[in-house]
């Protein structure tokens, strides 16, 4: 029996079953448009969590090593009891920061690289107060970190020859805006009076209460190091291998480097805890959809018995009878999630259209192919019992079975 015959058979069998055949479809289109929706709905959120969590920080932040206590060594036959208490960690450059930044720029999996130098200090304007973290930044390099240009609600980003940008909220705190003189006292190196040129609002309360920008020269010489940068900002490729190329950076330069997957665990975790979630569901739609295409084709097996027989009977072999059984579940599948697929991309439309609208809801045309070859695999392997039973009638009991 050739293999146009074979699919010639299988389409006649769905056709004669059409009531169980758009049932069991309307199931399976089900499945996957709700497989096809979840899905795109966790990316969506995931990849807005990601955007608006990175959006203010480096993937990789490179440090000094932490300073620890020596302990003088003993001579051999000696014990000691010490009782130590760990190392207060003062502010410091990391040693050869120029040449670390170049090995960084080197590196294939590294976008950017921006060094600064950052300390804490205190704002004053009248009697007013305000504890501020200062940073120093090479202008263009951390445009390429934190594109805060995109984020002034008030004058321009501008640092150097006595300008700084400052948050939003600290302006609001000190009754600040465009034009207005700031001053900063570090005391390590004294203090400055510094000229308001923008203000910035990057949506997060801590970094708009205290950030104020400088340029590197003049926040060395604030903090007392001159010619220092304290911390080297990395961007990565692949922001997911961040903690593999701060382990890189960590043997390369021998400093301290760490990823934001370590700094931000509950992120991580909740992350981790969606993407099992969409697995779990989609793991039991699939059964489900399985369960149901087995059980019409159970039934397909046993309403067609006599066919079964006859075709047999007229050298069809058991082979070909289970490849007829299989095209039938893979059909299912296919059809199924086509019409699926179609009804999940006008949720996500719906979703993106008419839905509160904090975050828009990608799908990608690899989401849509992933969940028809799911469907389809599921048919051809859910299929696959009903077939063996198929295939293995005898022809002469049932071409008597009535």
């Amino acid at each position: 029996m050739p293999m146009w015959l074979e699919w010639t058979i299988a389409t006649k069998f769905l056709r004669e079953g059409r009531t169980q055949t758009a049932l069991i479809m309307v199931g399976i289109a089900v499945g996957v448009s709700v497989i096809v929706f979840l899905s795109a709905l966790i990316d969506g959120l995931q990849d807005n969590i990601i955007e608006r969590t990175l959006g203010t920080q480096a993937h990789i932040k490179v440090e000094a090593p932490d300073e620890v206590n020596q302990v003088v060594p003993l001579a051999g036959g000696t014990m000691q009891l010490v009782l130590e208490d760990k190392r207060a960690q003062r502010l410091r450059s990391i040693n050869n920061w120029q040449q670390v930044r170049d090995t960084l720029d080197a590196l294939p999996e590294v976008t950017a690289v921006s060094p600064l130098i950052s300390g804490p200090a205190f704002a004053r304007r009248g009697s007013t107060l305000e504890s501020v973290a200062l940073m120093g930044i090479d202008e263009v390099r951390y445009q390429k970190i934190i594109p805060i240009r995109n984020d002034m609600v008030a004058g321009q980003f501008r640092v150097g020859a006595g300008d700084a940008v400052i948050g939003s909220r600290l302006a609001w705190d000190l009754g600040l805006r465009v034009g207005d003189k700031l001053r900063l006292d570090a005391g390590q190196g004294g203090d400055s009076v510094v000229n308001v040129a923008g203000i910035f609002e990057l949506g997060v309360r801590e970094l708009d209460s205290r950030y104020v920008y400088l340029d590197m020269k003049q926040a060395q010489s604030l903090l007392g190091l001159p010619g220092a940068a304290t911390v080297i900002d990395v961007t990565v490729k692949d922001i997911f291998a961040a903690d593999t190329v701060a382990q890189r950076i960590t043997r390369l330069t021998g400093q301290k480097a760490e990823s934001w997957m370590q700094t931000n665990g509950q992120l991580m975790n909740a992350l981790k805890s969606q993407s099992l979630s969409t697995r779990m569901i989609s793991l039991f739609v699939a059964v489900s959809v399985a369960f149901g295409i087995a059980s019409v084709l159970s039934v397909s097996v046993v309403q067609r018995t006599r066919e079964i027989g006859i075709l047999r009977a007229m050298g069809a072999t058991r082979a070909q009878m289970l490849r007829v059984f299989l095209l039938q579940g893979a059909l299912f599948g296919l059809a199924g999630s086509v019409v699926g697929g179609t009804a999940g991309y006008g949720l996500v439309w719906l979703f993106n259209a008419f839905g509160p609208r904090l975050f828009q809801i990608p799908v990608s045309p690899l989401l849509l192919l992933a969940a028809t070859i799911l469907a389809t695999v599921t048919g051809v392997i859910s299929a696959a019992i009903p077939a063996r039973r198929a295939a293995r009638l005898d022809p002469v009991v049932a071409i008597r079975h009535v």
